[in-house]
């Protein structure tokens, strides 16, 4: 199974928020998940708002060989966690 830590969607029309789950490639984007690893409010007033991560969690599936996606892996990095290319 191959396994990639993308973005589901939540929140209304022109308000959204995400959370950061690890998912089975193979499901769509809303999709059933393996585990939540955090959340995402693009719209959040201040920085400290705006992202949180479990980075013990985020770790141990890129360990395993998950693959971020290109928002994903751009969240990380400006988190201070180094996600192989």
């Amino acid at each position: 199974m191959a396994v990639k830590l993308r973005l589901k969607r939540f929140g209304r029309r022109h308000r959204a928020f995400f959370r950061i789950n690890a998912v089975d490639s193979r499901r769509p984007r809303d999709g059933r998940v393996l585990e939540e690893l955090g959340w995402y409010d693009p719209l959040a007033k201040t920085t400290d708002q705006q992202v949180s991560l479990k980075r013990e969690r985020i770790e141990y599936w890129l360990g395993q060989g998950a693959q971020p996606s290109d928002t994903v892996r751009d969240l990380l990095t400006k988190n201070g966690i180094v996600v192989k290319r």
